[in-house]
Order: C-alpha cells, then structure tokens, then sequence
C-alpha cells in the first residue's frame, strides 16, 4: 500500500476570525431615531423660509440632513449562513455572524460573505498514475467557508473584492478552489496505479481504492485550502477511465486477464469433474483402463468440458 504524507490534523493553520464585538443596534430602534430627523429638517426648513432664526437654523438643517443620510448607511440584514467581515478604516474589527436586521457605525465597511456548503463538478483531467499510464479522472467536492478573516485578506483583494455592495465574489473563490483542488487531484493520483499490474493484489489502487481514496484526498485539499479560511465537507471520485489513446491497448489487456481467470475455473471444475467420472467408473466396475486408455479417456473429457465449441464425436472403427 502506497503511504502519502498527509499534514497533522495538529499543525493546521490557527482560525484568525473572532466576533465583531463593536457598535451594533436593532435596525428597528434605529430607524425611529434617524426618521425623527426628517420632521426636524422640515421644522427647520420652515424657519429658514420665513426668517426665524436663519443663523441657526440653516447649519441645523444641514446637520440634520447629513446625519439622516449618513444613519440610513449603517443598516444591514443579515441571512441564516451569512457573515459579514467588519473593517474600521483598513483595520478588522470582527465578523458579524448573528442573523436579523442591526445597524452598526456608517464607516465600519462590511464585506458579505456566504457561509453555505457549495458543490462543485471537477471535470476529468488527464494524468499519469504511479506507473505512467495517463489516466482520465475527475470528483466531485463539497467545500464551505470556516475561517472569514482567511477568506477576505489572505488571497488576493483585487480579484476577490466585488464593487457591487462590497461583497465577496463567490466565483473568485471557486475559481480558488477549482485550482488547489486539481493540484490536490493531481498529487494523489500520481502515487496509485490505476488497476493492479502485478502480483500484489494488496496494493491499493484508483480502481477500488474507494472511501480510502476519497479521505486522502479530502485531506490533501484541506491542507490547500486552509491557508484561504475554506475547509472540504466531501470530495469523492466520480469519473475515473484510461485515456483514449490507450483505452483499447488496456481494455484487450483487461479482456485477457478476464479470459484467462475463466479458463483457470473452467479447468479446475473439468479437472474435478474428470476425477469423479473415472473413480465412479472403475468403483461400479463398469470398466477397467489401463494407463493409456485412461490417459486417453482424460484428454478426451477434457476436450469436450473445456472446449468453446461443441465436441464432434470420432467413431473408431477399427476392427482390430
């Protein structure tokens, strides 16, 4: 069995998220104190325009109005497997992971995030097994955030970063995701060989590795995808073949080992079956054989039990 190192569950990179422990209120509360101030614009307005107090009323109303437009920024609403990443003027704050409708300070940025399981189809690659035959093999996996702060700040912020709401593009991460995962593909199948070649039944193979196969794998991405705050739910081979250009060398070589596993228990039964017709000849007594006769019983029972094509009888008519 082939051994492949795999990191220690021990040494995996510690989670750099914590909570969001700033300012944040029900949105519901809030709205009553920021809608409060439109009532007081309009008084103030309405100074203004007929001469009461112009000083104080214009900076007033000009206050009241960027402090409505400035509160109606903070508010957010937040889903089930939602997060939110916090940032202060370029410094992390916290993420946010409790559901419900809040309102937090307008310049606390908010990068969205979504914490749900996604699937994806790894299509078929080539690649060579252990023993440099290319092979045809692709999986399915099942990958989610763990680790938010990873998820933002450790890859690359100008291909994550989507302008639109300050969100997270979730095809930037799959994009992510599908490249560590081939690289992972890749490494685990050059250290099996695709079906057994030899003797050594016990090896393990790509073939019917199976669950074996599938945890070692899941392993190996983890390991790359840990550095990025992402972490595998599952990855299972579903597509696993020879490459086309030596698909028919492999599948004649295939037919052959079938061929010759049937012939062995076609002849070990027709051996069996020899046997027991000569014992129960000669213990009835029906006949007696020398060695030759016997030899010549055996190969011709031998004949019609392991022959493909039905046995022509030969009549001896020999008189003498």
């Amino acid at each position: 069995m082939t051994n492949l190192k795999v990191d220690d569950p021990g040494t995996r990179l510690e989670l750099k998220e914590h909570p969001f422990n700033g300012l944040r209120v029900s949105g519901f509360t809030m709205l009553f104190f920021t809608f409060i101030l439109i009532p007081a614009i309009v008084i103030f307005v309405l100074a203004n325009y007929i001469d009461t107090a112009p000083e104080i009323a214009v900076p007033v109303t000009i206050v009241c109005a960027i402090l409505f437009v400035v509160g109606c920024i903070g508010y957010f609403t937040q889903e089930p497997n939602e997060a939110r990443v916090m940032i202060f003027f370029g410094k992390y704050k916290g993420t946010c992971r409790e559901t419900g409708y809040y309102w937090v300070n307008p310049f606390v940025s908010r990068k969205k995030l979504s914490l749900r399981v996604s699937n994806m189809d790894i299509q078929p690659i080539k690649v060579n097994d252990k023993i440099g035959n290319p092979v045809l093999i692709g999986m399915v996996l099942v990958w989610k955030i763990k680790d938010t702060y990873r998820a933002v700040f450790d890859i690359d912020s100008q291909s994550l970063t989507n302008t639109i709401g300050g969100g997270v593009s979730t095809a930037a991460l799959e994009r992510f995701v599908r490249i560590q995962s081939d690289a992972a593909l890749r490494e685990v199948t050059g250290h099996f060989a695709y079906d057994h070649t030899g003797t050594d039944c016990d090896e393990l193979t790509l073939r019917d590795g199976g669950d074996e196969i599938n945890e070692l794998l899941e392993r190996k991405i983890n390991e790359r995808l840990a550095i990025a705050g992402m972490e595998v739910v599952e990855a299972r081979l579903n597509y696993l073949a020879y490459a086309p250009e030596i698909a028919a060398v492999m599948l004649r070589r295939q037919q052959a080992s079938a061929i010759i596993s049937a012939r062995e228990k076609i002849v070990e039964g027709a051996v069996s079956m020899v046997k027991m017709a000569i014992d129960r000849i000669e213990e009835g007594n029906v006949a007696k054989f020398d060695d030759s006769r016997r030899a010549q019983l055996v190969g011709n029972l031998l004949v019609v039990l392991c022959s493909d094509e039905p046995a022509q009888p030969v009549l001896n008519t020999d008189s003498n």
